[in-house]
């Protein structure tokens, strides 16, 4: 493996607040330091004209139809769609079929991110058994065996006693327990947020409410306990009101949430658009802004893909049976950067905060750290356009949406496992079909 020199570079790296222009050596997959301005002998020399240099992005919230479900994404598509979008470690959900609740699986996924070549995965473990939300499922063993946190998904945990036993034993190993934020009689066989566009609509809703309702539960549970919570997908003014307040009283609680809740609103269900049925539905303006100024105060802790894949069969249904959820791989950077965040900070959310949250050593440009990068251009527009999209999913809920922020290059331990001209190709031979 040749050394690679990026030269004329903008570096960003949010773990240590370096943003320079400078230049950058790889030796051997791993980042290593530069004293002179010289050209190892043999390297490869990649000229950024200006763009920026970051940390490969870490998705801490993404899945997969494998096993079980490969039809609407595999772990080698999956794969293709994230490198795609800069992502180069990505840790995935266990509500697969079966479930991620034994060590056997959790092993098997890292594998088979491995072998890909492009990513590491680093699989979540069921909360409980098969993801049913009854009995608590062997956290420890999963815990040995790779498991970086413990969640059933999109399913929460709607009985109040279990929810305390299983936050109980996640401090005995010290993990971190993952909770879907709604709460589930409010949420059954709802598809839209309540409100005048559902009446309009007639379509099934849920309250706002329940939001906050689930995460007053749990924080309460929290501090009883003393454990490590993180809700996933927050996306009501209400529910991020509460956490913050949690936050200022040492109550040790994070959060994330997804671009759709600060770059849609329930409006652009449009004309029962299905590509933008998600769980939990979108909100209004005002959930969305409030999403937005807690992305800006630090309330919420990382942003994630939430990548939800599924085919043509799932979506193409009436609005309230779809399938819920949208594919976020390739979308994840460009809908990040136009949070109106200052660049370095946008970055952090998607690259050092999820790695330090869930414990990785991912997501940094530090000297000695594996050279997982990705070469952007912050300025590049592009046309997200369902069909034309890298991996096997297509249910973009951006689908028509320009963004700005176009990868160039993907790196994955120094080997470059991305660039834009293939996806160029791409998209070429699916107009061409």
């Amino acid at each position: 493996m040749s050394d690679i020199v990026f030269e004329n570079v903008r570096l960003i790296d949010p773990a240590s607040g370096r943003d320079e222009t400078g230049r950058l050596v790889v030796r051997q997959g791993r980042i290593v330091a530069c004293e002179d301005g010289s050209v190892p002998e043999g390297a490869r020399v990649i000229d950024g004209a200006g763009a920026v240099l970051c940390p490969g992005l870490v998705d801490m919230r993404v899945a997969l139809g494998e096993p079980g479900s490969e039809y609407r994404e595999s772990v080698s598509s999956g794969a293709r769609a994230a490198v795609a979008g800069g992502i180069t470690t990505m840790a995935v959900l266990p509500n697969t079929s079966p479930p991620i609740d034994n060590p056997a699986l959790v092993h098997l996924l890292r594998v088979r991110g491995e072998e890909t070549g492009m990513v590491s995965i680093h699989p979540y473990g069921a909360l409980t058994r098969g993801c049913e939300g009854g009995e608590m499922a062997e956290l420890g063993l999963l815990q040995n065996a790779g498991a970086v946190a413990f969640t059933d998904g999109t399913r929460a945990i709607s009985d109040a006693k279990q929810m305390r036993n299983l936050l109980s034993y996640s401090r005995f190993i010290d993990a971190i327990v993952v909770q879907h934020p709604e709460e589930p009689s409010l949420a059954k066989g709802a598809c839209a947020t309540a409100g005048a566009r559902a009446v309009r609509m007639g379509l099934p809703s849920v309250p706002a409410e329940a939001e906050a309702i689930m995460i007053a539960r749990d924080l309460r549970l929290t501090a009883m306990t003393g454990a490590r919570l993180h809700f996933a997908h927050v996306s009501t003014a209400e529910g991020l009101d509460l956490i913050r307040e949690a936050k200022s009283r040492g109550i040790r609680v994070t959060c994330d949430t997804a671009p759709p809740y600060f770059a849609m609103t329930e409006d652009d269900i449009g004309d029962f658009r299905t590509y933008a049925k998600l769980s939990p539905p979108l909100r209004n303006e005002a959930d969305r802004k409030a999403v937005c100024a807690a992305l800006a105060d630090g309330t919420i802790d990382a942003v994630a893909s939430d990548h939800a894949p599924a085919d043509a069969d799932d979506k193409r249904l009436p609005f309230a049976q779809a399938r819920a959820g949208g594919t976020g791989l390739v979308t994840l950077l460009g809908v990040t950067l136009g949070a109106g965040l200052p660049l370095i900070d946008a970055l952090r959310l998607v690259t050092s905060a999820p790695a330090a949250l869930l414990g990785l050593k991912a997501g940094t440009l530090a000297v000695g750290s594996d050279a997982d990068l990705c070469l952007f251009d912050p300025e590049d527009s592009w046309t997200v356009v369902a069909g034309n999209l890298p991996g096997r999913a297509q249910n973009t809920p951006f689908d028509g949406k320009d963004l700005k922020g176009r990868v160039l290059r993907t790196f994955k331990r120094g080997v470059e496992v991305f660039t834009a001209d293939e996806l160029a190709g791409d998209e070429r031979a699916g107009a061409a079909s």
